[in-house]
């Protein structure tokens, strides 16, 4: 009798996001599209990315919720979804991203992603975990803005975080340097672009991501 083939090993997909609160979700957008409205998209990003990482089937998914997991939104989203909610921990972004990471990476590779970036579909993500999959000890989506939308990793790498300017055009540049220095092996299976500054908004109502489903 022929053997089969093993079946990949499964994939964590965390997704982080922040409460859909009007002044605070989203503040670039606001001079475009006020307080509410740049929470009604956050909202709509952060179904999207939780309906993504769901349909590329590769492993469990959670959703890593700040400042904590409370707010009804992420309540309903548990309730609809079935996703188990969990709270960022951390001074900064890459304290919170090492958090999660730690905590997942126990059990399986895991790659953790944003809601800033629509066009992070589920063979994106397939591809990524196919690149942890073969053995790469991390994989990452760089973001035209010069920071990214997806880190991976098979296993804790504090290091990699380290003295990050977050929020700066230099985050994957500077991040390509802790991995050098860490000597890791990582992919970049695409450049991706997001949603973060007005000029972002006729790309993303011409893409016709977020109307899609």
């Amino acid at each position: 009798m022929a053997m089969r083939p093993a079946s990949p090993e499964s994939v964590h997909i965390a997704v982080f996001a922040k409460a859909p609160i009007a002044g605070t979700a989203k503040t670039r957008l606001i001079p475009a599209l006020g307080p509410a409205g740049a929470a009604r998209l956050h909202r709509q990003l952060v179904r999207h990315a939780v309906a993504t990482a769901h349909t590329a089937r590769l492993g469990p998914v959670s959703l890593w919720c700040a400042p904590d997991a409370t707010h009804r939104f992420f309540r309903a989203l548990a309730a609809t979804t079935g996703i188990p909610l969990h709270v960022q921990h951390g001074a900064h972004l890459g304290e919170r991203m090492h958090h999660a990471l730690r905590a997942l990476t126990t059990t399986a590779p895991t790659l953790l992603i944003g809601t800033d970036c629509p066009m992070l579909d589920a063979g994106m993500l397939q591809a990524c975990a196919s690149a942890l999959q073969r053995g790469d000890d991390a994989v990452f989506l760089p973001a035209e803005d010069g920071g990214y939308a997806l880190v991976g990793l098979r296993q804790p790498q504090p290091d990699v975080f380290r003295d990050i300017d977050w929020g700066s055009g230099a985050v994957m540049a500077q991040t390509r340097d802790r991995l050098r220095e860490c000597a890791l092996r990582w992919a970049e299976p695409a450049t991706v672009w997001d949603v973060d500054r007005p000029q972002d908004l006729d790309r993303l109502q011409r893409s016709a991501l977020l109307t899609a489903r």
